[in-house]
């Protein structure tokens, strides 16, 4: 099964590491990986932030780039998601719309991909400590992908599990939100960084990279003994 890695900005810039694991756990399920260095931005950014137009050029390159991709994995649900969305955006410029429908049939999630393509549930890892897991809004909400992770963190050896409270609200990223709306995106990263202490975990795992980011950074800038880590980066652990 040949997979093509859509590594995200963040993943690309700031997380190289999860990109790694992501790449090193397909491969021990038996998939052949490439990277197509073409690839840019999804253009969720400009698209949020109401430049539609602006916003298809990126989209369309995208669309370039994965064209001859069999399947295409994220590790990010929020930005898989925006890959979904490109039909909806195209739909008046049909050439484009139908290359856009066949790239959203073919991408999916990380950990959507191997529980419901590869049909996986244990990828054979072990780590030591415990943990609870942040349910980033676009992954659960637009993408649909709710069991996936849960189903894999549940067998990795050696991982005890709790429940995050209030783990159906936003940690205040959004992209653009975090910049625009600083003050009340703070307050909601303070509670969320509240909801893991009430845990007792001493990791917290998610699956996208902004969403990590600026949790970690209020972890990190509180200076609470909490290790931020990426599922892919968990699911790598032997």
């Amino acid at each position: 099964m040949r997979v093509s890695l859509f590594a995200t900005c963040l993943v690309d810039m700031f997380q190289g590491n999860v990109g790694k694991a992501v790449v090193e756990v397909l491969e021990r399920l038996g998939c052949e990986i490439d990277f197509p260095e073409n690839q840019i931005c999804c253009g969720q950014p400009a698209y949020n932030s109401g430049y539609v137009k602006e916003s298809k050029s990126a989209i369309k390159k995208m669309i370039t780039a994965f064209e001859e991709a069999e399947y295409v994995v994220s590790p990010s649900g929020s930005c898989a998601y925006m890959l979904k969305e490109y039909p909806e955006i195209l739909k008046d410029d049909p050439q484009w719309a139908l290359k856009a429908q066949a790239l959203a049939d073919k991408t999916y999630e990380f950990t959507e991909f191997i529980v419901h393509v590869l049909k996986i549930e244990d990828v054979g890892a072990h780590f030591e400590g415990k943990a609870t897991y942040h349910t980033s809004c676009h992954m659960t909400r637009l993408l649909g992908v709710t069991d996936a992770p849960l189903k894999l963190l549940s067998h990795v050896k050696g991982l005890h599990y709790t429940d995050l409270p209030g783990k159906d609200r936003c940690c205040g990223f959004g992209g653009t939100f975090s910049v625009k709306m600083g003050n009340i995106s703070g307050e909601m990263v303070n509670e969320k960084v509240q909801n893991v202490e009430e845990t007792g975990a001493d990791i917290l795992i998610g699956a996208d990279a902004g969403c990590l980011m600026n949790m970690g950074g209020r972890i990190q800038r509180q200076g609470k003994p909490i290790q931020v880590m990426h599922i892919a980066e968990v699911l790598n652990c032997r």
